[in-house]
């Protein structure tokens, strides 16, 4: 468990970096004579608008999504074999703005051959791979993933302290102990506004218990500790801890890419980051407790990524249902 927290702190860096530097990736993925000589193999970047637009059967939101700005990265961090922490950062360079949509661990995600716990979106990861992953994820939000960062271990408490703490609210206080854990465990925190250090902001991570939603509630959590991150690191020399934490995850990003990302990261608006979960309910199967996702919900999200209006987002649910 100590562990998978390390990853998660780390996890949370480099979302922040894709979200604020994701117009500078956007211009330089699509502009086949950049710099870092990078050339994207994704059809989902190809330049084939025309071709949708032409399509009788292309539906608004594909139309959408070929005609868009938006760069789409999942972001995951891993607990061993399955994934604790499931993320899609979200950049529209045309309107320069970012969202972060987290997906419970606990979401259903129908896999034929799969029962039990093997139909939480958690467990994909250990059966096919990010390949599988980023294939559910797509299905479950009905948009392309472009990038994939993954986090593995190591370097919260200095991350953090490299950072020089982090303040955050704290919603009420948190105490447990754990002796037998690896390493032992002893968690202490008021509640109220406290400027965390690297050692308390691990403990915060590792926190679980209390809160009224449960998994959704800590996702919260998690989701005002990304927004504090963000804020730090838009005043913090990036390409220099980029380097620090890049030995830790796995991604198809190049470090060049990432650390040309922190150069365009001046002038990114904290307004301009939301935060979303994805719509759905808590249910029990058998005695095994899911989320299920609410389809209509989520397109209705979606369609609001991508700039369609409530009249088209009704058309669209009604022709995919």
């Amino acid at each position: 468990m100590a562990r998978f927290f390390k990853v998660f702190f780390s996890t949370l860096f480099i979302s922040a970096l894709l979200i604020i530097g994701g117009f500078y990736l956007y211009l330089r993925i699509f502009n086949p004579l950049d710099n870092l000589g990078y050339e994207s193999n994704n059809p989902d970047f190809n330049d084939n608008n025309d071709d949708i637009e032409n399509d009788p059967n292309a539906t608004p939101l594909e139309k959408a999504i070929k005609s868009s700005k938006r760069i789409n990265v999942l972001v995951v961090g891993l607990e061993h074999t399955r994934t604790d922490t499931i993320m899609v950062a979200s950049y529209d360079r045309k309107n320069k703005v970012g969202d972060i949509i987290s997906i419970p661990r606990d979401t259903l995600y129908e896999r034929e051959g799969y029962t039990s716990g093997g139909l939480k979106i958690n467990a994909v990861y250990q059966s096919e791979d990010i390949d599988g992953l980023i294939d559910a994820v797509e299905t479950l939000l009905s948009i392309p993933i472009h990038k994939y960062v993954t986090v593995d271990y190591e370097a919260v408490v200095e991350g953090v302290n490299a950072l020089g703490g982090v303040e955050i609210d704290i919603p009420f206080p948190m105490r447990y102990s754990d002796p037998y854990d690896d390493p032992p465990l002893y968690i202490n925190i008021p509640a109220g506004r406290q400027f965390l250090d690297g050692e308390n902001a691990l403990k915060f991570l590792r926190y679980r218990k209390g809160y009224s939603e449960g998994d959704i509630g800590r996702i919260k959590a998690q989701q005002e500790f990304v927004k504090e991150t963000v804020k730090k690191l838009l005043s913090f020399k990036l390409p220099t801890f980029i380097k620090e934490v890049y030995p830790y995850v796995g991604t198809n990003f190049s470090i060049t890419e990432l650390i040309a990302l922190a150069s365009d990261a001046v002038g990114f608006s904290m307004d301009n980051l939301s935060t979303h979960i994805l719509p759905g309910v808590g249910k029990y199967i058998g005695d095994l407790s899911f989320v299920i996702p609410n389809h209509e919900e989520t397109l209705q999200l979606v369609y609001k990524m991508y700039g369609l209006i409530d009249e088209t987002s009704e058309a669209e649910t009604e022709k995919t249902e």
